[in-house]
């Protein structure tokens, strides 16, 4: 079978001549393949998404015609895993999903609307909103440029989904610096709970009074892996994920029995991370790199995605207050 850009990684490197190929590349930073055990899964096209613009497609596209005679071949069934699109699973339904302009966001906006869903998509960048819209021709895609912690956003997004709003997806999230709490500076610990639990927490406010009125609604909240343990991430982002946690559980209690279900998502290793501050503490991230290591696979954006569409949709009808590790078994650990 011909490697190509879709194949796996972990086929790229039982390949001889896959495995070279890769290694050259790694190299190059002073890298070894042993590096790409966690992302194995993952189709070697994904390394263009994770790099976040360190490597180009043409980067990738050397890399296939180099274990494939100079060309670059049709692309053969590969192992790595593949969206399946349930038609019509959120049709006549208004979804409001943050962060939906990358990421995982983008990825949760993109199957609600290719599914049916009309999406109110929020993000702070109305440039990067548009070009998502754009990316899936015929949705029912509304945009609302906005910063979540504030409340003229939150009302300007409440005005754009209109009075029936079924779901809610609260994915927009912001990491921290690793830093252990004595080194936590004001300026990361507000900005990070500002986005992270404030806004999650403004937004849901809005939303819940028309889903009671409604009678019926379903919210899933992003946390972490860092909502889990306190080794994932620094002191900020790990406060901010159990708080998110939290919310999760007691909005889920106090709305049971009126048709309201709120559940969470905590992700492990994700291909396309959200972005660290320019400034990362050493300490923090001494400390937590052997357990950052033994994250056993990275996940895709999409991936992620499939995980918070099962909780929104009704498929989910009889999980409220869950909180689901999607994150590959690394809280088993």
């Amino acid at each position: 079978m011909a490697l190509t850009a879709n194949s796996t990684i972990a086929e790229w490197l039982a390949d001889p001549a896959g495995k070279a190929a890769l290694q050259g590349l790694v190299s190059q930073g002073g890298g070894s393949t042993d590096q790409l055990a966690p992302i194995a899964s993952l189709p070697l096209q994904q390394l263009v998404v994770m790099s976040q613009g360190q490597m180009p497609q043409a980067a990738v596209d050397e890399l296939v015609k180099a274990v494939n005679g100079g060309v670059i071949p049709e692309d053969a069934e590969s192992t790595a895993w593949k969206e399946q699109v349930t038609q019509g699973r959120f049709a006549g339904k208004t979804v409001i999903v943050t962060g939906a302009a990358s990421g995982i966001g983008r990825a949760t906006a993109s199957r609600v609307a290719r599914e049916g869903g009309r999406v109110v998509a929020v993000d702070i960048s109305a440039e990067k909103l548009d070009e998502f819209a754009a990316s899936v021709p015929g949705a029912e895609i509304v945009t609302v440029a906005g910063d979540i912690t504030k409340q003229e956003s939150i009302d300007a997004i409440v005005a754009a989904a209109g009075d029936e709003i079924w779901g809610l997806a609260n994915v927009a999230g912001i990491n921290d610096d690793f830093s252990p709490i004595h080194e936590t500076p004001d300026a990361i610990w507000d900005k990070v709970i500002a986005v992270n639990v404030t806004g999650t927490f403004k937004l849901t406010r809005a939303v819940v009074p028309f889903m009671l009125e409604a009678g019926k609604g379903s919210i899933v909240n992003v946390a972490s892996e860092a909502g889990l343990r306190g080794n994932a991430s620094g002191n900020a982002y790990t406060a901010s994920k159990h708080a998110v946690v939290g919310l999760t559980k007691s909005a889920a209690f106090m709305y049971a029995l009126q048709g309201v279900r709120v559940n969470a998502v905590a992700p492990g290793g994700v291909a396309t991370g959200i972005p660290f501050p320019p400034h990362v503490s050493e300490v923090g991230s001494a400390r937590l790199a052997p357990f950052q290591g033994a994250i056993p696979s990275v996940a895709t954006a999409e991936a992620l995605a499939a995980s918070i569409t099962f909780l929104l949709s009704e498929d989910a009808v009889n999980i409220n207050g869950a909180i689901l590790a999607s994150d590959g078994g690394w809280s088993v650990q």
